[in-house]
């Protein structure tokens, strides 16, 4: 049952189907095959029970606060706040694209977001200065990732739904996991610059901008104020979302860049990103409401108990698992399609579903940056505006071993992911 659930997946992906569709078209020939009642029917109170459900109404809210604070040139202050710090650093501006996009990251909740928009920025220093065209590019794609690992994360919003682990928790799991990973980024590119000077280009010319360091500040305090609200108990992600809209426009606003234009170009950013998630969403619950009742899942639980093996080596079997699939399906459909069949197993071998989730989130940020079909590759391609793609896949590589040794440092201390959960349980909250 399983091969051919996977290898019609593989099928109707490989000749081109969009995702959403190909979902759809599994969950119906599933229900067809295994002789479950005609799924159609169940779809309407599916998508309705998926619409309402509260917790994705902060989805397009993150994606809109993403939206106005890059059409209100905060992005562009940060990166001019950073660069002229740590400009003199072996590296140099490489080190201010991964320290730029895990700050975007904490404002946009998107890793394509966050790549995009950085990279756009960054990209006319990379031959200005001499950097290693590979090592740049890597390091923008790279760092880009981040924007599903540090909070707020809209792929977190999507996982704490699926597995049923709530939201705040893995916001709080994933601060110490996602600060770890830009810093071993940074230390990745410290020591290739140190064997390899001439990778590290001659980056230390680049001039202080006045007043930049503002936009610095506003991303920090616009991060506080949504993270910090949830963990306060004053607001509940969702609402949390609103407030950090809210905060969004009124830093545009004091910047004179809340017009109608910004506003018009937002929202349609925002439809558009948010129509592409939701559609995804409300197909891949539809497959899984399929695949519980035809018993996939519980086939697939049931046979991983049965082989009684060290829970490490099921462990490793998904990572490697996911590393394959990340090669040929997009992050949010690989998330969607597979929570509701792999978080069980990890369940009933004994790994807490919170911790689970970090590492899930790992691995979706590798399939970001793992060929031929990683979304940010493509992403930070096209913000190069042409030249070997070749070039930024070779420059992802060696970030995608740091993302391998993240995971096997979190098997080995899990309290990595799970110390500020339990602390802030333990402190009342």
């Amino acid at each position: 049952m399983t091969g051919v659930a996977t290898a019609l997946l593989l099928l109707l992906v490989g000749i081109g189907i969009p995702i959403a569709a190909a979902l759809f078209y599994l969950g119906l020939a599933l229900g067809e095959l295994y002789a479950f009642l005609p799924p159609l029917p169940s779809l309407g109170d599916i998508a309705w029970s998926t619409s309402t459900e509260f917790l994705f109404v902060s989805i397009p809210l993150f994606i809109l606060m993403g939206e106005v604070l890059l059409r209100a040139g905060l992005a562009e202050e940060m990166y001019r706040a950073l660069a002229p710090r740590l400009a003199r650093v072996p590296g140099g501006l490489m080190h201010t694209n991964i320290a730029s996009c895990a700050l975007f990251a904490a404002t946009s909740g998107s890793s394509v977001a966050t790549a995009a928009t950085i990279g756009t920025i960054a990209m006319p220093n990379m031959d200005r200065f001499g950097y290693s065209r590979p090592l740049f590019l890597g390091s923008l794609a790279a760092g880009g990732t981040l924007g599903i690992l540090i909070p707020p994360s809209i792929n977190m919003i999507i996982y704490g739904v699926l597995a049923d682990v709530s939201v705040g928790d893995l916001y709080l799991a994933g601060i110490i996991p996602g600060l770890m990973m830009a810093g071993l980024f940074m230390v990745a590119v410290w020591a290739i610059c140190l064997v390899r000077p001439a990778a590290g280009g001659h980056g230390t010319e680049v001039e202080r901008a006045p007043g930049a360091w503002r936009g610095l500040v506003m991303v920090a305090g616009l991060f506080f104020l949504v993270v910090g609200s949830i963990y306060a108990g004053f607001a509940t992600p969702t609402e949390a979302a609103a407030l950090g809209v809210l905060g969004a426009f009124a830093l545009a606003a004091a910047r004179r860049r809340l017009n109608a234009g910004v506003l018009m170009e937002a929202f349609e950013g925002t439809m558009r990103t948010t129509c592409m998630v939701m559609l995804i969403v409300l197909a891949a619950y539809f497959l899984n409401f399929v695949l519980t009742n035809i018993g996939l899942t519980r086939t697939v639980v049931a046979w991983v108990q049965g082989l009684d093996v060290p829970p490490v080596v099921v462990l490793a079997a998904v990572v490697a698992l996911y590393f394959l699939l990340g090669c040929f399906m997009d992050t949010l459909s690989l998330m969607i399609a597979t929570t509701p069949v792999v978080v069980p197993i990890m369940v009933a071998v004994g790994y807490d579903p919170l911790w689970f989730g970090i590492v899930f989130i790992i691995l979706i940020e590798a399939a970001l940056i793992t060929p031929p079909v990683g979304m940010n590759l493509f992403v930070v391609q096209a913000a190069r505006g042409g030249g070997p793609f070749r070039d930024v896949v070779v420059g992802a590589l060696p970030f995608l071993v740091i993302m391998v040794a993240m995971i096997v440092l979190l098997a080995l201390v899990p309290g990595l992911a799970l110390m500020l959960p339990q602390a802030f349980k333990g402190g009342g909250g």
